[in-house]
């Protein structure tokens, strides 16, 4: 059987997919193939070239728990000036996230990894999902992560310019599907869904839009997929008040993250039919609780 993990995007709650992929290689569930998309593309990057060993794992931990928001979204006002008048493509620069990547992946081609890997973008020119095997790891994650506006597009080879994963196909389970996966099992990140008010900034909101577009999206993926492969799903994490911007949180969200997936496969979680349900959007009251409602049609049911 050929296994499948599918990281999808989440900007900083990636950070849960380290605590998932823990609890996983220790039940002895190890990927034949790894499927990335924007934050997902790093970690499952990272995974394709060094493997889920613990001391793997424990190196990604480390990098995940010292990154700061000003490595990913330096502050440049004279940028930020150009972008707004069009005279730079985005407001900010990929450098600090260049640099985060290749520190794990310099010289790294998709194509050679000890994991076979796909990274998701999307063409901006045609709106079209563009799968990446082959070539430079560094650039492929860099043209995955390219949020509109926010990062410059990134040009592979000769072809157009790529952002985003998350806007074609954010958790491509059909990805999996295609190149000969016989289970998927989709790493979720999930969204803030419990913050006590909404995102200020231009990057925050932008961001917490991009996070339920991309758990929609999912919802959608695995739906469609189901008939044609064994889907599983890890479950994210909820309440999260973790704003979009804040990085200080990364620890603690890994090892929640890594106790409830743990607790989920001990429960048969990876078994349960129509996992899809346990990732429907919400939102909860000022009090934390959950606003009641249908399973699949906002409100999540009971773990098993």
């Amino acid at each position: 059987m050929t296994t499948a993990f599918v990281l999808s995007g989440g900007g900083n709650l990636g950070a849960v997919q380290v605590g998932m992929l823990r609890a996983l290689t220790e039940a002895g569930v190890t990927p034949d193939l790894l499927v990335g998309t924007s934050v997902g593309a790093i970690n499952a990057g990272f995974v394709a070239a060094h493997g889920t060993g613990s001391a793997a794992l424990q190196t990604l931990q480390r990098q995940w728990i010292g990154t700061r928001r000003h490595d990913i979204f330096p502050i440049d006002p004279a940028r930020h000036l150009r972008a707004v008048t069009g005279s730079t493509a985005s407001l900010f620069s990929n450098a600090g996230l260049r640099r985060i990547v290749q520190t794990h992946l310099a010289g790294v081609r998709l194509e050679r990894t000890a994991i076979a890997v796909r990274v998701i973008a999307t063409d901006l020119l045609s709106g079209l999902e563009a799968v990446l095997e082959h070539g430079d790891a560094t650039t492929a994650i860099l043209a995955s992560t390219a949020i509109p506006g926010i990062y410059p597009p990134v040009v592979v080879g000769d072809g157009p310019p790529l952002v985003d994963g998350g806007l074609a196909d954010n958790t491509a389970v059909s990805v999996a599907v295609q190149a000969g996966a016989d289970r998927v099992i989709v790493l979720p990140t999930g969204f803030p869904c419990a913050l006590s008010g909404a995102p200020r900034s231009a990057i925050a909101i932008s961001l917490q839009a991009l996070g339920i577009m991309i758990q929609q999206r999912l919802i959608q993926d695995m739906e469609r997929m189901a008939a044609r492969t064994k889907i599983a799903t890890m479950p994210p994490l909820c309440p999260v008040k973790v704003s979009p911007l804040d990085f200080g949180q990364t620890g603690a969200l890994i090892e929640r993250a890594y106790r409830e997936s743990v607790r989920w496969i001990d429960a048969g979680g990876l078994e349960r039919a129509r996992p899809e349900q346990y990732l429907a959007p919400h939102r909860h009251e000022r009090d934390g609780s959950r606003v009641p409602g249908v399973p699949g049609r906002g409100e999540r049911p009971a773990a098993p």
